[in-house]
C-alpha cells in the first residue's frame, strides 16, 4: 500500500497512552484474560466494569462516550471504542461475535468464529479486523488473515476475502439494489494498536518484522 513507514515511524508519531507504552515494552508474554484497560463508562451486562473482570460467553459490553476499553477472551484480544455495544455467544465449537453497534479493533487466535455486524457476518480463522458498525451500513477492514464475507441484504454477493496488510477494506451497505461489498480507505486503526492487542496473547502481528505505515 501506499504511504508506508517503518512501525517505528508510526509508533512515534502516534499518541500512545502509558497503557500502551508498557504492554509494548513487554513483548510477547500473554497477560491474564479479562478487562486489561478501560477509561470513561464501560458496562458488562448492564453493570459497570472493572480492570481484571472476566468477559465470558454471554456477556454484553458496551462503552459510553469518550470511554475505551481493551480486553482478553481466550486467544482472542479487543480494543472498543467509544459509544460501542458488542454480544458474545457460541454456537458449538465456533465463537461468534456480535457487533451491535460502534468500533471494534479485535485480533483472534486460531480456531472458527462468526462476526455479526448489522450489515454483513465474516466467517475468520485467526486474523484481525477494524470495524464500524451502524444500522445501515458497515466499514470493514481485514488487517491481515482471511474472511468469509456475506451481505445480509444478498448473500448471493459473499466472497472470501484474504490480506496480508490492510489491503481490501470495504463498506458495506443494506441497499440490495446495488453492488454491498464497496472498496474503502484505510480508517481510524492504527498498527500500534493491532501491535499492542497482539502482545496481550503473546503474539506479533506479521507485519511487525516488515515496513508498516502510518495506519
Amino acid at each position: 500500500m501506499s504511504h508506508r513507514r517503518n512501525i517505528l515511524q508510526a509508533l512515534g508519531a502516534a499518541s500512545l497512552s502509558s497503557y500502551m507504552v508498557k504492554l509494548m515494552a513487554m513483548g510477547t508474554h500473554p497477560l491474564a484474560p479479562g478487562i486489561r484497560n478501560l477509561k470513561g463508562t464501560v458496562h458488562v451486562n448492564g453493570s459497570p466494569a472493572k480492570e481484571g473482570q472476566l468477559v465470558l460467553t454471554g456477556d454484553t459490553i458496551a462503552t459510553g462516550k469518550a470511554s475505551e476499553v481493551v480486553y482478553v477472551m481466550g486467544n482472542n484480544a479487543y480494543l472498543m471504542r467509544e459509544d460501542s455495544q458488542v454480544q458474545f455467544a457460541s454456537e458449538g465449537v465456533t465463537g461468534i461475535l456480535r457487533v451491535v453497534t460502534g468500533k471494534v479493533l479485535a485480533v483472534f487466535g486460531p480456531g472458527n468464529k462468526r462476526i455479526v455486524m448489522p450489515t454483513v457476518t465474516a466467517g475468520i480463522r485467526g486474523t484481525a479486523c477494524y470495524i464500524e458498525a451502524t444500522d445501515t451500513q458497515t466499514y470493514f477492514c481485514l488487517c491481515y488473515g482471511t474472511a468469509d464475507l456475506t451481505p445480509t441484504a444478498d448473500p448471493s454477493q459473499a466472497r472470501t476475502v484474504a490480506t496480508s496488510y490492510h489491503d481490501s477494506p470495504f463498506f458495506v451497505g443494506a441497499n440490495a439494489s446495488a453492488p454491498l461489498l464497496k472498496p474503502a480507505p484505510v480508517i481510524n486503526h492504527r498498527d500500534y494498536e493491532l501491535t499492542m492487542l497482539e502482545s496481550l496473547v503473546g503474539r506479533r502481528p506479521p507485519f511487525a518484522s516488515k515496513e508498516s505505515s502510518s495506519y
